[in-house]
């Protein structure tokens, strides 16, 4: 059987459906059922696997998008737009502290969906009460954190790149402050935290290499033997696994932890 992965928007999260024997190639525009009802999507995966090897059921593409399906799409899109600012208006009337991001409608227009922002809990059930008689479908209101907002946003990122969050990250996972000594860095928030203000994203992709790379190696201060003697190590290079000694005869040294391949002697680099 074939399995699509599916985005809803470009570098959206990543949905898997059933291709319903329907078939499909990267970059088709589809038809999907969730939960909020019928939904148009684009296909960035396509897998052939064993269906026995299926751990659950997955839900089906109802159908490959037409043209017709498409102008529909454009228009919910373009009035997905004036809804937002519509939403902006209101919550400036109701005296709502939210910074509206987005806002779509779903495909059958079951459903009208706003992403927002805000410090605190919002209480929008008025707003939500009159978007719901202006649109005459149903509306949710969801708040979404600073991470959520540089990905619609983009920007350049220290490195000098565009953000990864909204270049190629599809899911949004946590990040965690041992990410960043495990690298060795100096727990300096302008040093580890991104635009949006939060630990960056590549901690946590870099984080499997270097706590691989770290194994077997010295922490700076420690004391080690080398070939010139015992020394202190005054500073370390995770990815190349090298390490610095200040050796009192012989002043600072490199160590490098070379792999069994590395000392062999049969080949040369």
């Amino acid at each position: 059987m074939q399995i699509v992965g599916i985005c809803f928007k470009e570098n959206g999260k990543v949905y898997y459906f059933d291709s319903n024997n329907i078939k499909l190639n990267i970059g088709d525009s589809v038809i999907v059922e969730t939960e909020r009802g019928l939904q148009y999507a684009t296909i960035v995966i396509c897998k052939d696997i064993d269906q026995s090897t299926m751990m659950y059921s997955l839900k089906k593409v109802v159908r490959k998008a037409t043209k017709d399906d498409y102008i529909v799409y454009q228009k919910n899109m373009k009035e997905s737009l004036k809804a937002l600012e519509t939403a902006k208006k209101l919550s400036l009337k109701y005296n709502l502290k939210m910074i509206f991001t987005e806002a779509f409608f779903t495909f059958d227009r079951n459903q009208l969906l706003f992403y927002f922002i805000s410090d605190n809990r919002v209480d929008f059930r008025e707003l939500a009460k009159e978007l719901a008689k202006i649109y005459k479908t149903r509306i949710e209101l969801r708040q979404i954190g600073v991470r959520d907002k540089a990905k619609e946003i983009s920007g350049i990122g220290m490195c000098g790149c565009e953000l990864c969050c909204s270049r190629f990250l599809n899911d949004l996972d946590s990040v965690t402050i041992n990410m960043a000594k495990n690298q060795n860095l100096s727990l300096n928030p302008s040093k580890i935290n991104g635009v949006c203000g939060r630990l960056l994203c590549c901690l946590k992709y870099e984080d499997e290499l270097y706590k691989e790379n770290r194994k077997d190696m010295p922490n700076v201060g420690d004391l080690v033997a080398t070939q010139k003697g015992d020394g202190i190590v005054t500073s370390i290079d995770i990815p190349r696994r090298k390490f610095i000694v200040n050796v009192p005869e012989d002043g600072k040294i490199e160590v490098s932890l070379l792999s069994e391949c590395d000392n062999c002697g049969k080949c040369s680099k």
